[in-house]
């Protein structure tokens, strides 16, 4: 679980590798047209991390979006996807976090602008967008293997917070569920993943498992980007998983491009 949902992606220092990226000091920065958030110390450390919480407490931050003292989170945190995670895969996370390094410092405040730094508005946000229940259905007799990839993809892997248009109000538009948005920093796309034109209509489930193992296309292109660090998550994930996740992939509706032509 700490693999697939990316945690040393933002919450490890920038370019930590090995044993370093179990240090969760936080301080990566994303540079939004919201302003810029920067990613909290979660780390073990009791004044500065997370060291205090209880179980409780994370899963009400992880599927609620809700801090200890019971402020809102901004969805930077990826808590709407968070939301479909199972009980006990949030315990068992919490309960490796728990055996991490603590790291002493304080991460600096977001800088948002107005009116995105008033945090009352997330209440209402969470009214719209914030669901547990799948976003692709499928019917009755769908392989597991399928099934299990949903639950990958858009739960824990929180795959459709980078690979999903947003509306005016920085919500996903499920309606173009994984079809490629404009980055979240403002500057270029991240690629449709759907079988729709400009997707991965001719990637084989074998392609896709194998892209998430090694960081190598289908055309021995390498992973670039931001992806880089989400394919260095993937590959800890054990075959089965990356299976499942490319079975997935194959079989939601295909979606024409969400983002604009690139000129």
């Amino acid at each position: 679980m700490f693999h697939a949902g990316g945690c040393a992606s933002c919450h490890a220092a920038k370019g930590a590798e090995g044993d370093a990226r179990f240090t969760l000091a936080g301080g990566v920065e994303l540079a939004t047209p919201f302003g810029t958030f920067v990613a909290p110390n979660i780390s073990q450390d009791k004044n500065d991390g997370i060291g205090n919480w209880t179980l409780d407490d994370f899963a009400a931050a992880m599927l609620k979006g809700v801090s200890p003292d019971g402020r809102h989170y901004y969805p930077a945190f990826p808590y709407a996807s968070y939301a479909r995670m199972k009980p006990q895969d949030i315990a068992d996370l919490f309960a490796f976090m728990q055996t991490l390094p603590a790291a002493a410092g304080h991460t600096a405040a977001h800088d948002l602008t107005f009116p995105y730094n008033i945090r009352r508005g997330i209440g209402l946000w969470k009214l719209l967008y914030l669901d547990e229940r799948p976003v692709v259905e499928f019917a009755e007799g769908t392989p597991d293997k399928v099934l299990a990839g949903r639950y990958l993809v858009e739960g824990p892997g929180h795959c459709g917070e980078c690979h999903t248009p947003r509306d005016f109000a920085g919500g996903s538009d499920r309606n173009q569920w994984l079809a490629g948005a404009v980055a979240a920093e403002g500057e270029g796309v991240v690629p449709n993943i759907t079988a729709g034109e400009g997707g991965i209509g001719d990637w084989s489930e074998s392609d896709i498992a194998g892209y998430l193992e090694t960081g190598f296309t289908p055309d021995f292109d390498s992973v670039g980007g931001s992806m880089v660090e989400v394919q260095k998550n993937m590959a800890e994930l054990t075959s089965e998983d990356r299976e499942a996740i490319a079975a997935y992939l194959k079989a939601i509706p295909a979606r024409q491009n969400g983002y604009p032509a690139r000129q």
